[in-house]
């Protein structure tokens, strides 16, 4: 009887534990919680990515863009099937730090020189309101797939 209130006792203190270090892992300082940007329009996003020229170093289904300077050696491809949620978050961080994370897929030297992205900061140019409604039209571009494991057979020999 005392064996299975012991392991009863355990699994209830490692269960408090585990909520008390999750808790402790959002406090710092550099925390994103409580971090939310207001509701966004995405029919103003898409002409924010527009104004932007955009779609001179990316590629976006159906999004065309008459007289836009074209960077065929710099061109990332948005939006698409993805086997990881792009959170509004991710999309936020790629567009005003474009250093953070880069691009899978592509050779480092086509979208990064001496460490930094290639993609221009538009930190000084683009106002709050555009980046809430960039991300708004941006994040639906995404559709979610599940990973589909590789089914290796076994060979007997």
């Amino acid at each position: 009887m005392k064996s299975k209130k012991n392991r009863v006792l355990f699994f209830i203190g490692f269960i408090v534990l585990f909520f008390v270090v999750l808790n402790g892992c959002d406090n710092g300082p550099n925390s994103p919680r409580g971090f939310s940007l207001p509701k966004g329009n995405a029919e103003q996003g898409k002409l924010v990515f527009l104004k932007y020229q955009c779609l001179s170093c990316h590629q976006l289904a159906g999004v065309t863009q008459q007289g836009i300077v074209d960077n065929p050696e710099l061109s990332i491809k948005l939006g698409g099937k993805s086997t990881v949620v792009e959170t509004y978050a991710d999309l936020v961080t790629s567009i005003i730090n474009p250093s953070h994370k880069f691009a899978k897929g592509y050779p480092l030297k086509m979208i990064q020189e001496n460490g930094k992205s290639k993609m221009k900061v538009f930190n000084d140019v683009m106002t709050v309101s555009e980046l809430v409604d960039l991300v708004t039209f941006l994040q639906p571009q995404y559709t979610l797939v599940p990973y589909r494991r590789t089914n290796y057979q076994f060979y007997g020999y």
